[in-house]
């Protein structure tokens, strides 16, 4: 279930209830909020990251056979009945929450099925949607940042659509961050005819891909909130940008295979909280 994967969904989910503008430091609000976490952290992405091994398994067996399916340390039946429940139990959650907010449509449900339904389609054939690089890697960003906001946000206020196209918009970041975790396996992808932009592209081109996208979609949100007069805010964001640029040049223009986990302790926490203040912004 890769428990360290859990944190980001977590951090979206805070930044929704912000983005809200509703959330109170009471005992009910704190409670829905980590109910909501529990879905989208253990739960949806424990599914999610239980059925990529699966179907991942051949890869695993070349670029990492000790892990648990590839190395037999867990069964088929075992691995099935995993995905099932955390699937069930984070949809379950999801509706839980729904009827907790009074909610006459149930948005976060259906926010959950649809996260679900892209889980399943990122990984599995025919579509397996990591075959193409730009695909995959933007679902997995919007799936990462997008939709654990949306949770947030729906169950402490309602979605607007500016806040979905910057969320989205920011999810090329997300496509950024996606990249670094495919340099490591290289090998495997090529043997098994996955097209991730370290084998399309090469891995000087992806890491400059890969940084791009990170530092030209955190800028262009910041002369959004720029733009709407939310000045204060953009230098905030514009602060917390240039400690990235500063570690991507440091560590992960070097060498993106031997510095990239210790670019990623070192530059994403910036990321991150320039993520919350984006959500704060759109709270005034």
């Amino acid at each position: 279930m890769k428990p360290v994967t859990w944190p980001p969904l977590v951090w979206g989910v805070v930044c929704g209830a912000a983005a809200s503008g509703n959330f109170q430091w009471t005992v009910e609000d704190v409670a829905k909020s980590i109910v909501c976490m529990m879905m989208s952290g253990p739960c949806l992405t424990g599914y999610t990251q239980t059925l990529n091994d699966w179907y991942d398994r051949d890869i695993d067996a070349i670029n990492e056979p000790y892990r648990p399916i590839p190395s037999g340390a867990i069964s088929e039946n075992e691995v099935i009945t995993q995905i099932w429940v955390l699937l069930l139990g984070g949809l379950a959650f999801a509706g839980l929450l729904d009827v907790w907010a009074g909610h006459k449509f149930p948005t976060v449900f259906y926010l959950a099925l649809g996260g679900s339904l892209l889980s399943y389609i990122y990984s599995a054939p025919p579509l397996k949607l990591k075959q193409n690089g730009w695909i995959g890697n933007f679902a997995l960003g919007a799936s990462y940042i997008s939709l654990p906001w949306w949770a947030g946000q729906s169950l402490f206020g309602s979605l607007t659509p500016d806040v979905v196209v910057l969320t989205l918009l920011y999810s090329i970041a997300g496509l950024g961050i996606a990249i670094i975790n495919d340099f490591k396996s290289i090998e495997g992808d090529r043997a098994m005819g996955l097209q991730s932009l370290p084998v399309a592209f090469g891995v000087d081109a992806a890491k400059w891909i890969c940084v791009g996208a990170i530092d030209i979609t955190q800028l262009s949100v910041a002369g959004y909130l720029l733009a709407s007069g939310k000045s204060y805010y953009a230098l905030a964001l514009l602060g917390l940008i240039i400690p990235q640029v500063i570690f991507q040049f440091q560590y992960f223009l070097k060498d993106p295979f031997k510095y990239d986990v210790k670019y990623q302790a070192s530059a994403q926490p910036f990321l991150v909280l320039g993520i919350l203040v984006t959500a704060l912004a759109t709270s005034h």
